[in-house]
């Protein structure tokens, strides 16, 4: 491996709160190990489009506490294909750049790992998607800002649920996992979670409501990721109310795109600042095509691919959490 004095740094596939605090670990640890580093803005569609400069220390002053990526992101269908990333690779040759830090998720990290080995440029992945599936880290970077989003948004539901005394079903992200609606649902003391991970049983889940649960409360909060095999909170709710009289009303709300806004956690720019820190690091010791995570407290570098979504699960314990935190006396033996 040639001497890494240029690295360059974008964000890509969906933004999470804390990818600011990221870049900006990455351009003044480069500057504190003496690399010029480059930005690239819009993803891999600005590296196609030479959307490349400079980063300085005082460029990246002030973006801490933002939200969002002031590099932006972009998906791009061009870079899929040999042409694209003919060109994108020529861009890089013309700033010099030796080495690529990638902060995004699955789909991007697939991306950069082909691409690497495609023109040998080493390559390292931060994790930045609030879904928190990606496998070689406990945390990725903007999970938690997003988890304390959808807390503060359901326990404001909760509120208007109790004084109508409806049962609202809460949509969170999570297409391929429940990470966020786990936590969320456990934090907020929902009455039931539903998750890819787990099989959802609409039967199970009527009698529950209709024959234990209502005797024991007059409002209602069930959690459920949008990946949900039953198809999602509004094709639930249907077909719960078939058959649900015990409510005045059934409601759906979906949280939507609000669970990636918002300002960063102190935890989530703590983060985000030491996998930046550990991504330069990481860069300079000639590792390569590997995700810089954090694991026990310590960082942890995986190849990129053992590190997509696919092969981290969620803690069965944690499903068991929801049951355990809802029993009541002479409780059915739900169980989702």
């Amino acid at each position: 491996m040639k001497k890494i004095e240029r690295i360059g740094v974008l964000t890509s596939g969906g933004d999470s709160p804390g990818m600011n605090a990221a870049i900006r670990a990455v351009v003044r640890a480069g500057i504190h190990n003496g690399l010029e580093v480059f930005g690239i803005h819009q993803g891999y569609k600005g590296m196609i489009d030479n959307e490349i400069h400079r980063l300085k220390s005082r460029d990246v002053a002030n973006i801490l506490h933002r939200g969002g990526t002031f590099l932006k992101t972009a998906r791009s269908s061009r870079f899929r294909t040999e042409e694209g990333r003919k060109q994108a690779y020529l861009n890089l040759k013309k700033h010099n750049i030796d080495a690529l830090i990638i902060i995004g998720g699955d789909g991007s990290f697939r991306g950069a790992d082909f691409f690497s080995q495609e023109y040998d440029i080493p390559v390292i992945g931060i994790p930045g998607t609030i879904d928190n599936d990606m496998y070689g880290t406990d945390y990725c970077i903007g999970y938690d800002t997003a988890l304390n989003t959808v807390v503060d948004a359901v326990d404001k539901i909760r509120d208007t649920a109790g004084a109508h005394n409806r049962l609202f079903f809460i949509e969170v992200m999570g297409r391929d996992s429940g990470f966020l609606a786990l936590r969320s649902g456990i934090a907020t003391g929902a009455e039931a979670v539903l998750i890819p991970e787990a099989e959802t049983h609409i039967d199970e889940l009527k009698k529950y409501l209709n024959e234990d649960y209502s005797r024991k409360k007059s409002s209602g909060i069930i959690i459920v990721a949008e990946g949900d095999d039953a198809g999602g909170a509004y094709k639930i709710a249907e077909l719960v109310k078939k058959d649900y009289k015990h409510y005045d009303d059934i409601r759906v709300t979906v949280l939507g795109h609000v669970q990636r806004g918002g300002s960063p956690s102190a935890f989530d720019r703590n983060l985000a600042s030491y996998l930046g820190i550990h991504a330069v690091k990481g860069l300079l010791e000639g590792k390569t095509n590997v995700m810089v995570g954090i694991i026990h407290k310590t960082p942890a570098y995986t190849p990129i691919e053992q590190s997509t979504k696919h092969n981290k699960r969620v803690n069965p314990d944690l499903l068991n959490c929801i049951t355990v935190l809802n029993a009541y006396e002479n409780n059915l033996d739900f169980n989702l």
